[in-house]
C-alpha cells in the first residue's frame, strides 16, 4: 500500500472471503482468482480505490503488477 510501483506479487491463501480492494494503493494491479485446484477462474485489473467481488469464492488470490504475468482463465499454477 501507498507505493507508486510494486515489484513483487502477493499470494493470499486460507481466505475467509474473496473480496478484494485497492484502497490506499497508488498503482493499478492485476488480480487472479484461483480455485482449490489452483486453476485461474477469473482475472481483473483494478485501479486504485476500487473494490471487486469475484463470481465465486477463491481458494487463492494472486496480486501482481499490471501486465506482469500473462495468465489466462483456465491456466493451472503450481506453487513451490
Amino acid at each position: 500500500m501507498l507505493r507508486k510501483n510494486i515489484d513483487f506479487g502477493l499470494l493470499f491463501t486460507n481466505l475467509k472471503g474473496s473480496n478484494i480492494h485497492t484502497y490506499f494503493m497508488l498503482s493499478e494491479i492485476d488480480v487472479y482468482f484461483l480455485d482449490e485446484k489452483k486453476v485461474v477462474f477469473e482475472k481483473v485489473s483494478l485501479k486504485p480505490w476500487k473494490f471487486h467481488k469475484p463470481q465465486k469464492k477463491a481458494s487463492y488470490i494472486l496480486e501482481t503488477k499490471k501486465d506482469e504475468l500473462k495468465l489466462k482463465i483456465g491456466d493451472k499454477l503450481e506453487f513451490v
